[in-house]
This record gives C-alpha cells, structure tokens and sequence, in this order.
C-alpha cells in the first residue's frame, strides 16, 4: 500500500487539493498505532476522493452519481478506481467490513441530489451515514466493542454539524446546500439568503445557538463515558478529538462564522493534545 498509490488521482476522481493536514480534526494521528495508521490512511484516502466528486460544482448530479458508482464498483474488486480497490484490499487484511464505506458513498451520493434538511432530525440522518461511519470504521479497526459505537456517533455527529456550522456560507454560495434545518430558519423567520451576508445579524444567532444547544449532549455523551475503548492509543484519539470539538463550539458561540472561518487554535489543539497524552499514560496498556 504504497503513498504513491494513494495519492495519484484518477480518471474518474476530480481532486480539491485537500488532504489530511487540511482537516478540520486529526486524521491518523501519532496516537494512532503505526500498525494501523497506513489503514486508516487508506480509508481516509477513499472517503476525500468521493468526497470531492460530491462537493465538486463542475459536475451534474447525474455524473456525480456514475463516479460514486464506479467507487462502489471498487469495493466489489471491479473497475479501476485504484483508491476503492486499495480499500478493498485493506479491509481484507485488516477484517473490517465495507459496510461503512458504502455508507459513506449513499451520504455522498445524497449530497448530490438534496441541497435542505427539512427538521433536526432530518440533518441527523443524513450525519448517520456522511459522518458515523468513518468512527464506526475506527472503533471496528481497532477491534472495539460495538456496545461502544454510540459514544462515536455521538462524537461524529457532532463533528459533522460544526463542520457544517463553519461553512455555512460557503456551502450556499458554491454548492448551493444549506445544512441548518429549515424549521428552524423559519422560526426566526429567516430565509436562506440570510447565510450569505457579510456578518451574523441576531436571529441566525439564535438558529445558530440552537443548534450549539443540541451538539452539547452529543460531545457530553463521547466525553463522559464510563467505560474506555481496549485500545488506549483510540482511547486518547478520541478524547483528543472530543476535546477540540468542545472547543470549537465554544468559539462557533462566540464568534461570527459568516464574517471569517472559525476554527480551532494552536492553543486549542495543544490543549487537547494534552489532554489525550494524559489519558494515554494513565491508561493500563491492553
């Protein structure tokens, strides 16, 4: 499973220059065994290329399918989508199903058809499939207990939604896709436009707060576990992870995502790269 094989695009995958170290969270972290890390690198390979057909404004839903399509193919050992048959390969090895793969690829095709979430619950579904499944892959890599999954879908989720928080202007103006829930933009009697002007006027603020409310119980839920993950490198990562999303809420309440991109600090990852350190040398190795 050579770097070059993972990077060098294909035919089908249309690139957008983003990469691990772009990311929003960490991606195969130092906390990840080196073992596995190559792995999850491959995964996350997989999931950025179709990720990147579907977010891509170039192309029509229609094609945008046929290339998610031919990634399935991949999964089957058909074709020549060499990051899916790379993945094929990996889970192969590794024992872990393809199931959250495919998951990914509906999230990704449904990315290229829906552009509104009507209701909360609707945003939910849709997160079910375009974000737990890279954790559940994780947690199943590392031979976790499944009992365990609802603490990182929680933590997943919640990752989604913030992403979705910090791009909600530039999700409506270059993808037209709008990913607060409707209901709630017509209770402060907004309209999507509203997303695309130059500051954050009181009620978006309100929608926004809303839905910083409901990511609360989520990021309490994958910080508070009682019971931690076998592997304690996971165990960190995730924690690690956690940390940084509270953070990020915590600025997404305090400043304006339509002014400038909010995102985390140095300090902020400092402090959670602390945080999942400690954990790790606490923890009694498995």
């Amino acid at each position: 499973m050579s770097d070059q094989a993972l990077s060098a695009p294909g035919p089908i995958e249309t690139p957008s220059g983003k990469e691990a170290g772009t990311e929003n969270f960490p991606v195969a972290s130092l906390l990840i065994s080196p073992a596995l890390r190559p792995h999850v690198m491959c995964f996350y390979a997989f999931a950025r290329a179709a990720d990147d057909i579907a977010d891509n404004p170039a192309l029509s839903s229609d094609d945008k399918i046929r290339r998610l399509d031919l990634f399935e193919e991949g999964l089957d050992g058909i074709g020549s989508v060499a990051k899916a048959l790379i993945l094929r390969d990996s889970l192969t090895e590794t024992n872990v199903t393809d199931r959250h793969a495919r998951d990914l690829l509906q999230a990704f095709r449904q990315d290229a058809v829906k552009q509104r979430y009507a209701d909360w619950n609707e945003l939910i579904g849709y997160c079910e499939l375009s974000a737990n499944p890279v954790g559940r892959y994780l947690m199943d890599l590392h031979g976790e207990d499944r009992a365990l999954w609802p603490a990182s879908d929680a933590l997943c989720t919640v990752l989604q939604i913030l992403n979705h928080i910090q791009d909600l202007k530039l999700d409506l103006l270059e993808m037209n896709r709008v990913y607060l829930p409707l209901d709630m933009l017509a209770a402060e009697q907004l309209e999507v436009k509203a997303l695309t002007e130059a500051t954050m006027q009181a009620p978006l603020r309100q929608v926004l707060d809303r839905v910083l409310d409901l990511c609360d119980p989520m990021i309490s839920a994958a910080s508070t576990r009682v019971v931690r993950l076998r592997s304690r490198r996971l165990d960190a990562e995730m924690r690690v992870i956690t940390t940084l999303a509270r953070r990020l809420s915590d600025r997404l309440r305090r400043q304006d995502p339509l002014a400038g991109r909010v995102k985390p600090s140095k300090l902020d990852f400092l402090r959670a790269a602390l945080t999942g350190l400690s954990a790790f040398w606490r923890a009694t190795p498995a």
